[in-house]
């Protein structure tokens, strides 16, 4: 899920439709807050924000099969719950990292934020690997993390500005990414997130971190890491 960009957003066209009740699927920009739990921004004019309105139920598959030649050997997931309008500035700011050509419409007034709340998640890891997933098992345990929450946009900002190499590194080295000109757009206990144009990918941390100081140890340890790779 924090490796994806995008999902399939399923809701049920509401009741003023003459297909009243059917699913409808579409495409939609995803993002993910410290706990793992899905942001979208969406237009209020769009269906599937109108069905949300008259029905908050709601299905996210993150897909993670691209590359393979038997997709069905890939991972995904499909995350239940309940779609809730948000007006936290911090969701805002950390969709918009992760996407910033969407701060070109963000401020429209038919566009708002969402967070799921999810209630369960189905994943698929490939053939026979199928589980069912509790909420609590899915989403990441933050008490305690509030400092990092608070200092996410100062360590992107002084990585990006500061560390440039440090973010290339990290992609080509650690990640196997090409290209050069690699941004940090989000830190969370379990990881960064870099951006190069279209192409994101994911750094994950050893151990988990809680706030500016243990984030710093662990982005050091992984340059370190990443000079000593081949």
């Amino acid at each position: 899920m924090r490796a994806a960009d995008r999902a399939t957003l399923a809701t049920m066209m509401r009741n003023d439709q003459p297909d009243a009740g059917a699913p409808y699927a579409s495409l939609v920009l995803a993002a993910l807050d410290h706990d793992a739990s899905p942001l979208l921004l969406i237009s209020t004019l769009a269906d599937h924000t109108r069905n949300l309105a008259a029905d908050p139920r709601a299905s996210l598959l993150f897909d993670g099969t691209a590359g393979r030649d038997e997709p069905l050997t890939g991972p995904r997931v499909s995350v239940q719950g309940r779609a809730q309008r948000t007006d936290d500035p911090r969701h805002r700011a950390r969709f918009l990292a992760r996407h910033p050509g969407a701060a070109m419409y963000a401020g429209f007034k038919d566009f708002a934020f969402y967070r799921l709340e999810a209630t369960r998640a189905h994943l698929v890891a490939g053939f026979g690997r199928i589980h069912w997933i509790a909420p609590g098992d899915l989403l990441l345990d933050v008490r305690g993390s509030a400092p990092l929450a608070e200092s996410e946009a100062s360590i992107i900002e002084h990585m990006n500005a500061d560390h440039a190499d440090a973010v290339q590194l990290y992609a080509s080295r650690l990640l196997g990414r090409g290209g050069r000109g690699w941004l940090m757009t989000g830190i969370d206990p379990e990881g960064a997130d870099l951006r190069l144009g279209g192409m994101v990918a994911r750094l994950p941390f050893e151990r988990p971190v809680h706030d500016a100081e243990s984030a710093r140890a662990e982005l050091v340890r992984l340059v370190k890491h990443a000079r000593q790779a081949v």
